[in-house]
């Protein structure tokens, strides 16, 4: 073969591997769109005869107004965005007001007024059954990471049902002070980890790195993780990313000028989901793992959002519309429809029943009563039968017994009823419930919303 054809040959061969490299390298990006035309969702599918992996993301005090592809306008969340385009985007999701409670409906298929009590805050009743209890029946691996705060430490995490984990806010009340971000007070294995493992370090990219461990150790066999990152939880600072993380002081007291890091958190948020993308591609476990990613109430009350060209102030620990509302996108490339939007209610106590449904098990019997209803069929393609209404019974307990009866309401997609005063909104054009609907000012679809939603009401009296 002469020189010349030799070098040509060289030259091409060269040409393919650099092009192989390009290729191979574009398709690492997190949560990218499947390449149409060459079928990437049936290259890259692996153990299709295993039931699918759950990972559940509950984001900390971010409201609905947060999101770029909800309507806000304050924050980047490319990651998130890229989701819900290639996945499926929920409108119409409800929460408690605060994280307890909220977390209460979200693990126990259960509305607060069946386990939340007058010392609940912080502290699940270790007779209670969770998602993970659920799962580790039907064969799956579990895994905690990131914020507890559900008390008990060691024995209430196993007792309900998780193998592995790495948490912060292990324990009531002791611990609630403690760091969660930069030098963060981590407990896994019964036990904190030792400060020198821990200094300068961020609390979320160490409880990240011990799930990302665990999906290696379980990449053969089916998982559920309960991922609930403390972004974007108070208190407000700098992440990794910023260049006052190095200086910064995590024992200083909150400075109400604080709050110029929260579109970082948000921001850092955002590119950790990213990295759950791309290492679950890496692991090519992209097609057999279904995400679910929400947010557990509304924004701090500190934080002013512009969403849809109207600055927002957060409603967290309100009742009223941004004080419930929350994100939520559902992605698995090939079971979930890319850039669907689904506009059916949603109740936290409903992600159990769903998560049993995307798991092909069943809600053990022994449960008791369960509240949720699921919209498995709606993340599937399929219509199902959406819920008429949503129903919420909220007592914060922060601190015990305070006299205060609980606040109780149920809604549709327009109308909000409230158990107390009887009060009646159109919460769509009244998001700040400033103006309750009289009696004697209600048309006939006013009332005819308020005595169905009355109806829900008395259902659970």
């Amino acid at each position: 073969m002469s020189k010349k054809k030799v070098f040509r040959s060289y030259n091409i061969c060269w040409l393919f591997i650099i092009c192989f490299l390009f290729t191979h390298c574009s398709k690492t990006e997190d949560f990218k769109e499947a390449d149409k035309k060459t079928g990437t969702n049936e290259k890259i599918q692996t153990g299709t005869n295993l039931k699918p992996n759950i990972i559940l993301v509950l984001a900390d005090d971010i409201g609905y107004e947060t999101l770029k592809c909800d309507g806000g306008q304050s924050y980047s969340t490319p990651i998130l965005d890229r989701m819900a385009k290639n996945g499926m985007r929920f409108t119409r999701c409800h929460s408690s007001p605060m994280c307890s409670p909220s977390r209460f409906m979200l693990l126990t298929g259960k509305y607060n007024f069946r386990n939340y009590f007058t010392d609940s805050w912080g502290n699940l009743d270790i007779s209670q059954r969770t998602i993970a209890n659920m799962l580790k029946t039907a064969g799956y691996a579990t895994c905690a990471a990131g914020k507890w705060q559900l008390n008990g430490g060691q024995t209430s995490i196993n007792t309900f049902g998780f193998d592995k984990y790495m948490v912060t806010n292990p324990f009531k009340g002791a611990d609630e002070d403690l760091n969660l971000y930069k030098n963060p007070q981590l407990y896994t294995n019964g036990d904190y980890l030792p400060a020198a493992e821990t200094k300068d370090k961020y609390g979320e990219d160490l409880c990240r790195n011990y799930m990302f461990d665990f999906i290696d150790s379980n990449k053969n066999k089916p998982f559920f993780i309960y991922w609930a990152p403390n972004l974007c939880h108070a208190p407000f600072c700098p992440t990794p990313d910023d260049p006052e993380f190095a200086g910064w002081d995590p024992d200083k007291a909150q400075s109400p000028g604080d709050t110029i890091f929260f579109p970082s958190m948000i921001k850092y948020l955002d590119k950790e989901i990213g990295m759950l993308g791309v290492k679950l591609r890496n692991l090519r476990l992209e097609q057999n793992t279904i995400i679910i990613f929400l947010g557990d109430n509304g924004t701090n009350s500190n934080i002013n959002s512009l969403y849809n060209n109207i600055w927002v102030a957060g409603g967290k620990a309100k009742t009223m519309e941004y004080g419930i509302h929350v994100p939520l996108i559902v992605f698995n490339y090939g079971k979930v429809k890319p850039g669907s939007v689904n506009q059916d209610l949603i109740d936290f106590p409903d992600f159990l029943p769903t998560i049993a449904e995307l798991a092909a098990t069943t809600v053990p019997a022994e449960y008791g009563i369960i509240d949720g209803k699921s919209f498995a069929p709606q993340i599937l393609g399929r219509k199902g039968k959406p819920r008429d209404w949503g129903y919420c019974w909220y007592d914060v307990n922060r601190q015990g017994d305070d006299g205060k009866p609980a606040k109780i309401w149920s809604l549709d997609a327009v109308y909000k009823l409230y158990d107390d005063k009887g009060a009646l909104y159109n919460y769509v054009l009244d998001p700040l419930e400033k103006s309750p609907i009289p009696v004697s000012a209600q048309t006939a679809a006013d009332s005819l919303a308020r005595e169905q939603l009355k109806a829900v009401l008395e259902m659970y009296q």
